[in-house]
C-alpha cells in the first residue's frame, strides 16, 4: 500500500521546520555572542551567485505550504509580510507551522493523482501529486534547508548533523 501523501509531507515539513527554527536560533545566538551584526549572517552566501541565508530559510518555509496546500486541494494560504530579521524568520516559520497543523489527512484523499502546478524559477512544473511531492517539493525543501545549514557552518556557527536532523548524537568539541 502506498504511503499516504499527508503522512509523507505534513509531518516531515513540521519536523524539519522545527529543525530550521533551531538553525535560525543558533545563528541568532552566534551573532549575539560575537556582538556582531545580524545582517552579516542573514546576508551570508556560500557562493556569489547563491541566495543568502535569509532567502534560503524563506524559500524552504514557503515550500512547505506550496507543497501541502495544493496536495490537500486547497489554495496556498498567504503568509503576510515579515521583516528580514531573525525575528521575522521565526515569525514566518511559526506561521507555516500553524498553517500546516490546520491540514487534515482527509484533505489529502486522492492527492496522488491530483495535478499540481508550481513555478520553478522561470519554468512551470505540472505533475501528479505523488511525483510533485517526491520528485519536486521534498527535494527542493531539503535543498534550501541544507543550503541554510551549510551557510551557517561556513560562517562558523557551531552546528552538527544532530542540529539538522535531531536524531544523531555526537560529542561536542570545545
Amino acid at each position: 500500500m502506498p504511503l499516504p501523501l499527508f503522512d509523507a509531507s505534513v509531518p516531515v515539513f513540521l519536523r524539519y521546520l522545527e529543525r530550521l527554527s533551531g538553525l535560525v536560533h543558533a545563528a541568532e545566538e552566534r551573532t549575539q555572542a560575537q556582538h556582531g551584526s545580524s545582517q552579516t549572517l542573514l546576508a551570508a552566501k556560500l557562493a556569489p551567485d547563491m541566495l543568502p541565508f535569509e532567502r534560503q530559510v524563506v524559500i524552504a518555509t514557503n515550500f512547505t505550504l506550496r507543497a501541502s496546500y495544493p496536495l490537500a486541494g486547497e489554495p496556498i494560504q498567504p503568509y503576510g509580510e515579515f521583516p528580514e530579521t531573525f525575528a521575522g524568520l521565526h515569525a514566518r516559520i511559526d506561521r507555516a507551522l500553524t498553517l500546516l497543523k490546520a491540514l487534515e489527512p482527509a484533505q489529502f484523499m486522492g492527492a496522488e493523482s491530483r495535478i499540481v502546478d508550481s513555478q520553478a524559477g522561470e519554468a512551470l512544473v505540472r505533475l501528479p501529486g505523488s511525483e510533485f511531492l517526491f520528485q519536486y517539493a521534498l527535494p527542493n525543501f531539503f535543498f534550501h534547508v541544507t543550503a541554510a545549514y551549510a551557510v551557517l557552518r561556513n560562517q562558523g556557527v557551531p552546528l552538527g548533523k544532530a542540529d539538522f536532523d535531531g536524531f544523531h548524537a555526537y560529542p561536542r568539541k570545545p
